[in-house]
Formats: structure tokens, sequence, C-alpha cells
């Protein structure tokens, strides 16, 4: 029931909300572009897997979610080399809705085009008009011949004339001239038109599925006009439907007054509450993931902070600590190994021997987590008082001088030094420093070695910093 009223009241907060209201909106946005470009298959495939590693999820397959942790950065990068395209479609169309919306005014241009059109059907004579609608069609179609005319019928008639050097290319209408003419465009690569159709319907299946401007072509063989938008293609039956067809283009990204009445129809109200559900039960499943209990096991460094003056570490210290950890699976998801240990505060521990025991207060973990067990569940400590002594340098020699070379004399400057260090622990047992190695077979006559001192990490110099020591070799034949 606890859970139930986390969740109820995180759905009615304002975050919820607006988190919905986005993921609908990008996948909307998704839907209508994979739609137009023919690719929705590859995406219904990933959001079927995606359902599935949400199953498992709430499931708890742990076999299933390593798979598709280790996979997801790598299969991120795939997608977005497949669905580039889609991506810039996406993105382009994002940056439109707020971008400045020229205005054209309808005019009887628009039906001298039509009846155009109209006309080479009934001649069958073919052609290729484009429309751009707001986004810009220059990178996508090449080619072609400036023109920058008025509409008239035996211009357009002319142009596609079998023997204009431009009728094969298409013919660019824009704010109410005919700019281009002769111009190609990029090919249909959805598989949307079956072989029977031309080159032409292709090319403006294509134009269409990479843009939102308006193609309309006629059928040579069919002598039909037809349509292609938002990587669609119907037929138009009269002039009257093509007008319709290229005022409603016109109203629809706002180059003319739109006509009273709402502009969303069923189907689009539809895909809109597709979406709204889609992503809230999205959002629903990783809210109650996320709110599982889980228990996890991690294994985390343990950090000494520096005792109190006069005192230093003794013994062996342990390093790491397994320790056994309850929360919400979104916690545990978002701990941080690297930055979790465990504290042990030296200054506020007397000398001798301790035990500290592993609680939640010298554990850097957040709020919402719980310990449950640490193995050990203690460290044993023990803290010594440390001494000044002096101590010898022993010179560390390795191997032996060239053959027929004798060691006279080795001097050692200084011959000790001051040392920090806990009291021996062994009675008499002898304490020294060496140097740093030298070796005697590359000394083949009498010389002086700088060297520096090694020393065990129990052991630290009085100064703060280790002297340098020179040796003295005297050589002999």
């Amino acid at each position: 029931m606890t859970i139930l009223n986390a969740f109820l009241d995180q759905l009615m907060s304002w975050q919820a909300v607006l988190d919905i209201g986005l993921i609908s909106a990008g996948l909307f946005f998704l839907y209508r572009t994979l739609t137009k470009l023919g690719t929705w298959k590859i995406f219904l495939g990933i959001c079927s897997a995606f359902l599935f590693f949400v199953i498992a999820s709430v499931l708890n397959l742990e076999g299933v979610e390593w798979i598709f942790r280790n996979i997801s950065h790598v299969a991120l990068l795939a997608l977005i080399v497949i669905f580039q395209p889609e991506l810039r479609k996406i993105f382009e169309k994002i940056v439109l809705i707020y971008g400045h919306k020229k205005k054209i005014r309808v005019n009887s241009d628009i039906e001298t085009l039509a009846a155009s059109l109209w006309k080479m059907a009934q001649d069958h004579c073919g052609a290729l008009v484009v429309i751009p609608g707001q986004e810009a069609i220059n990178d996508k179609i090449s080619g072609g011949y400036t023109l920058n005319a008025d509409v008239s019928m035996p211009l357009v008639l002319s142009i596609f004339d079998h023997h204009s050097p431009g009728h094969d290319g298409a013919l660019i209408f824009e704010n109410n001239e005919l700019v281009r003419f002769g111009v190609r465009l990029p090919i249909s690569e959805s598989g949307r038109l079956g072989n029977d159709y031309g080159t032409r319907h292709h090319a403006a299946m294509g134009l269409a599925e990479q843009s939102d401007a308006l193609a309309l072509v006629v059928s040579e063989e069919r002598g039909r006009v037809s349509l292609c938008s938002n990587g669609r293609m119907r037929g138009l039956e009269s002039i009257k439907e093509i007008v319709a067809a290229i005022n409603t283009h016109y109203r629809r990204y706002g180059f003319a007054e739109k006509q009273k009445g709402g502009f969303l129809n069923r189907a689009v109200v539809a895909q809109i509450a597709v979406c709204v559900a889609i992503a809230s039960i999205f959002w629903s499943s990783l809210v109650v993931v996320n709110q599982q209990i889980v228990e996890r096991v991690i294994t985390v460094p343990v950090e000494y902070a520096s005792p109190k003056p006069g005192f230093v570490l003794a013994g062996e210290k342990i390093d790491e600590v397994k320790i056994h950890l309850t929360g919400t699976k979104s916690d545990l998801d978002n701990l941080s190994v690297a930055k979790t240990s465990v504290n042990v505060n030296l200054s506020e521990i007397n000398e001798g021997a301790q035990s500290v025991l592993i609680t939640k207060n010298n554990l850097r973990l957040p709020r919402n987590i719980t310990l449950l067990d640490a193995v050990p569940a203690s460290l044993e400590v023990t803290l010594v008082g440390i001494v000044q002594k002096t101590v010898p340098v022993v010179p560390q020699l390795i191997g032996k001088l060239p053959e027929g070379k004798q060691l006279k004399i080795v001097k050692v400057e200084p011959e000790t030094v001051q040392i920090l260090a806990p009291p021996d622990q062994n009675g008499n047992k002898t304490v020294n420093v060496s140097t740093t190695p030298i070796y005697l077979n590359s000394i083949d006559s009498s010389t002086s070695l700088y060297c520096k001192i090694i020393a065990p990490p129990s052991m630290q110099p009085v100064d703060k910093k280790w002297p340098d020591i020179v040796i003295t070799f005297e050589i002999e034949e």
C-alpha cells in the first residue's frame, strides 16, 4: 500500500505530467517522421526489444538486464547511425514549429497550374511538379535550370514537351512562380511503390518522404494525376481536387489563411492518444521498477584518516570491505561505488588496540539506502606512540666488482639518520634504513655516488624529507 501511495503521489505531480507530455510529444514526432520515411518497422522492432527489457526489469531477470546494460552504449551509437536521417528530420521539425511562416496570396495561378496538369494527363504527357513546404529542399534536389516565370498553360506544357531538354525533371512551383525546371529529385528507398510505377513516381515519393513538400505527378501511361505528400500517394480525379490539394498544402504550413474548424482530424487525435498511452505506460513501468526494494552486495575501500599527532597505525590493515545494502532499485543503481567507502577516523581513537564497528555512520551512503551487514563487521586497529631514533644507513650493494678489482673502503655520509617510528615490538631487534641499489659490476675505479634512502612505511624522517646519501668507494687492483 505504501508503494501504491508513493506511485500515485508521483503520478499527480507536475513533474510527472510534464515528463509524460514531453515523452508523448517525442513519440508523436518520431512516429510521424518514421511513417513518412517508411522506416517505422525498424523502430517497432526496437520498441519491442525495449519492452522486453522493461518486463525483464520488473521480473528481476538479472541475466537479461546484464546483457542490455552491456550492449546499451554500442546499441545507442548504432541507432544514431541507422536513424541519422530520421533524427535530422525530427530536429528540423522542432525548429520549424517556432519558425517564421511566410504568407502567400492564393490566386488564379493555382487553377492555371491545375488545369495544365489535368490537360497533360488527358494527353498522356508525363509531368512532375513540386510545391515546397516549410522545410528547405535545396539540399535534397540537384540540377535544373532557373526560370522565375509567371504561370501560364503554354509555358507549363512546353516544359514537359518531349522535345524539351528538361521534360524528364521536376518543375518547382514556389511563391506563385515557376522557379526552376529540369530538377532531379531523390529516389524513394522505402519500397512503398511497386515496380509498375516509373521513375517520376519514385522521385516524387522520395522527396515526399524526405521533406514536407507536395509533389504532383502525371502518369504518361495511365493518364492520371497523383499526389505525393508525407510519404503517401493518392490519385486526384479532377481539376477541382488538384486545386483543393494545393490550397490544403498552403493552409497546413501557414502559407494561406486556414478555414474555420479544427485542424486535428480523427486520425491525428488517435495517434496523439496512443502516444500518450504508451508514454504513460512507459513512465509507470519505470516508476514501478525503480520503487522496488532490492538488496545488493558491493565491495568498497577502507580509508583511514590521520591519527593524533605522535601516534601511528601499527600492524596490518584491511583495505576492502564487503557491504550488504538494501533500498529502491533506482537508488542502488545510482549509487556510485567509486564515491562509497568506509571512513575510519583515527584521530578519535586512543592508543592501543581497538575494534571499529562498521555502521552507516562511517559509510558514505545516501539517506534512502540501508546497511544490512558488512564482512568483516568490524576493523581491528592498533595505534602506538612514535619515538625518535637514530638508525644507521646501510648501503645496498649488488653484484661483484669487475675482475681484478678489490673494494678497499666504503664510506657512507651521513652514517646515521634521525627517524620517527613505532617502538620496537621484538625487543633488541636491529633497525636500519638502506640506500637505493648500487651495482658493483659498473664500478671500475674509485668514485662517489649519490643515493636515496629506502625505509619501511612505518618510518618517517624527522625533517620531513630524507637526506641524500653519498657513498664513496676506494678501489684497488
